[in-house]
């Protein structure tokens, strides 16, 4: 049999079949994927194969194998830091809650988010949540982000959940299509999809008045079907985010305004820190590039990125 996994819960595996049948699966013994060092060989959103045994009075589906992924998004492990754990994968497009206050979106966090969707090939949509209580200062601050990705020609959309600002865009961009919401605890994520599909009642938390930060609400992954005709995948609230499997010196082609100026480096292994004649620079001096991109890219480049946390970082 085959079939779609909509829920993981890092044993059990929800998968529901073309013809809408729901089974419990697990994996058959250990197996991993190309050499992929995961802490999930199985995601949701990976079409399987699977049979079904009777365990008892109990019915069972026993996975046996994984069909190709045309990509996926990952990030470190929690707990294990040379390993990586996929978050979901078959994703149409992804969908980046960013709020500007309770709590703070910074940066660093987008950047390095929108440049591992660029790396699995993954269009990217960054969604400016609550900006219904937004004060003068905060708006402003909203606007400066969007003119700053925009630019780079990321689709940027001021939101809110509860009033229902700009909801109806949103859906049409998701129509036909498997989405995946993600973003920091507290961004709003599931008052935003109840919002758009009433139907899942997702539970939702308040934000925690100590540190400004989300409770969370979503524990796994896990995949709907909308009755606008829609995929939908709900993320864990992501704090830090630790790039995987990139090397130095393809960093700068997941950022769309360095790779732009890239062949106009005097050396094409440029890594845009300290050499001579970079255009990328040169570009930056001229304020023809973010500043923050640009701080986002050397943390990366550097390292940095491995000892962030939202919760630590005050850039």
């Amino acid at each position: 049999m085959q079939g779609t996994v909509y829920k993981s819960t890092g044993s059990w595996y929800t998968v529901k079949t073309t013809g809408g049948e729901v089974y419990n699966c697990r994996i058959k013994g250990k197996f991993r994927i190309k050499g992929l060092k995961s802490t999930n060989p199985v995601a949701v959103g990976d079409e399987v194969e699977f049979h079904v045994e009777a365990i008892g009075d109990e019915t069972v589906g026993i996975i046996s194998a994984i069909g190709d992924r045309k990509n996926y998004i990952v990030r470190k492990s929690v707990k294990l830091s040379k390993q990586i754990h996929i978050i979901a994968s078959n994703i149409d497009q992804v969908f980046l809650l960013v709020t500007v206050k309770e709590p703070k979106t910074y940066t660093i966090f987008i950047d390095r988010f929108l440049a591992t969707a660029e790396a699995y090939d993954i269009p990217a949509v960054l969604l400016f949540n609550k900006v219904d209580i937004y004060d003068e200062e905060a708006l402003e601050e909203v606007l400066y982000l969007i003119s700053i990705y925009r630019e780079i020609g990321y689709n940027c959309m001021e939101i809110s959940a509860k009033t229902g600002k700009n909801l109806d865009r949103v859906k049409d961009l998701m129509k036909g299509k498997t989405s995946m919401f993600a973003g920091h605890s507290g961004v709003g994520k599931s008052t935003l999809i109840n919002a758009i599909a009433p139907e899942l009642n997702l539970r939702t938390s308040a934000i925690s008045e100590q540190h400004l930060q989300g409770q969370h609400t979503t524990t796994f992954a896990e995949m709907y079907d909308l009755e606008i005709g829609a995929r939908i995948i709900d993320t864990p609230g992501i704090r830090g985010f630790g790039m995987v499997d990139m090397e130095k010196d393809e960093i700068g082609d997941y950022f769309p305004e360095i790779l732009a100026l890239k062949a106009d480096c005097k050396f094409n292994n440029c890594l845009h820190l300290d050499e001579p004649r970079c255009a990328v620079k040169e570009a930056l001096e001229k304020d023809e590039i973010s500043w923050s991109r640009y701080r986002s890219y050397v943390q990366m480049v550097t390292g940095e990125e491995d000892t962030y946390r939202m919760d630590n970082y005050e850039g």
